[in-house]
């Protein structure tokens, strides 16, 4: 779906399980025409696709392509944006910190993105004025953190220049692509939690250590650019992944992050519109209790769930998983957030609350200075959440939609 605010808006299909290309076009085939006709009846639907690593290596054949091309065509869908973080299993299987594997050291990440992209530029359609339109693929935070000695320079320097040559192999990949097909499409990276890029400032301060020095003296020797035009490339190439969930979590506001990114000229390439869990403690013990216990009810053993603590001094403080908070939980902590994505058309979940308001603010800024051309909900925990919260697929997919088309 197009609209003058949001720009392109669909859904992510990580939502739906399976690593095989039919597993994950069954998948489609079950809920897309229910959510085309209930929410875009008019109007071609957007879809944000999530192609497994295995289900990539077989939609690529040319005709699984070509149907699926018709099977689009045919139902009045489109892909305008992918999501390239989760390579293997993530669903029925014990996910948590191996979403990262592999990562960007390894030549199966770069294979893998590249085929994403290739499938994409065949994917993109066209628009009313028969140019193709933009695309973007989001990606890993490079890699997590916690595999490596991160308060060591040289481990930190080695990882970072390892992860960034992967990925400027990928932009002049993009570029080629570009020459050959008019296709325009960016690499979003995701910062997220105890990923070794978790915020705005780390991903800015990686594309300026790193990929610009390293990107601009091999982008400008292939193509034959400037400096600054290569720069421009690969600013146009690499951008920001925009998961307002994770913005929530390290407790930085849309408005200071869209700030930041303009002062060095970089951009977002999409949001994720998704909610995490939050609460401020109160001074009494009884009713800290009560809201350490409601955190505890989210523990499930599929994902990871971060959770940044506010101390009185207004430290941040980083768990790897809500096991370690609860452990660690003590009266020094004034608030929680947590990585969990809630539906976003709830906003309080009992004594706790999510963070609904990042995404209203989110969509202010939007509406007000459009940042970005491409939007998707990205709530994938419905099989994990409490038994109360869970409702059938489709029906929850068609609320969460409804909530921000409502909020255009």
């Amino acid at each position: 779906m197009n609209y003058p605010v949001f720009g392109h808006l669909g859904y992510c299909t990580n939502i739906h399980p399976g690593e095989t290309w039919a597993d994950h076009f069954a998948a489609l085939q079950q809920a897309i025409p229910e959510l085309k006709q209930r929410l875009s009846p008019n109007a071609p639907f957007g879809i944000g696709l999530r192609l497994a690593n295995i289900a990539s290596e077989e939609l690529e054949l040319p005709e699984n392509l070509i149907a699926f091309q018709h099977w689009l065509a045919n139902n009045g869908c489109y892909v305008f944006t992918m999501n390239g973080f989760p390579f293997g299993g993530f669903h029925h299987t014990v996910v948590k910190d191996q979403v990262h594997t592999p990562d960007w050291t390894s030549e199966a990440r770069v294979d893998y993105t590249k085929r994403l992209f290739r499938i994409l530029s065949v994917l993109l359609p066209v628009d009313e004025l028969g140019n193709a339109i933009q695309g973007g693929i989001s990606t890993s935070p490079l890699s997590y953190r916690r595999w490596f000695e991160w308060e060591q320079p040289a481990a930190r320097d080695y990882i970072f220049s390892q992860t960034t040559q992967n990925v400027l192999e990928v932009v002049a990949d993009l570029m080629r692509l570009r020459q050959q097909t008019d296709r325009l499409m960016h690499l979003d990276l995701e910062p997220e939690p105890d990923g070794i890029i978790e915020t705005t400032d780390e991903f800015i301060s990686w594309f300026t250590d790193y990929l610009l020095p390293m990107g601009i003296e091999q982008i400008s020797e292939e193509f034959g650019l400037t400096d600054e035009q290569a720069e421009n490339a690969i600013c146009e190439h690499v951008r920001l992944c925009f998961d307002v969930c994770h913005v929530a979590v390290g407790y930085e506001k849309p408005a200071e992050v869209l700030a930041k990114l303009k002062a060095y000229g970089l951009r977002v390439g999409k949001v994720q519109i998704s909610a995490a869990l939050k609460a401020e403690f109160p001074d009494d013990t009884e009713g800290r209790e009560t809201i350490k216990q409601a955190f505890a009810q989210f523990n499930e053993p599929t994902y990871l769930h971060q959770v940044v603590a506010r101390t009185r001094s207004g430290e941040l403080l980083r768990f790897a998983d809500l096991p370690e908070a609860l452990a660690a939980f003590n009266d020094d902590h004034v608030e929680w957030r947590a990585h969990f994505h809630v539906p976003i058309f709830i906003s309080e979940y009992g004594v706790l609350t999510s963070t609904q308001d990042d995404i209203l603010a989110t969509l202010t800024l939007q509406a007000t200075n459009k940042f970005t051309n491409q939007m998707e909900v990205e709530t994938y925990t419905w099989d994990v959440l409490p038994d109360d919260l869970k409702l059938d697929l489709v029906d929850s997919i068609d609320r969460e939609m409804k909530w921000v088309i409502g909020k255009k």
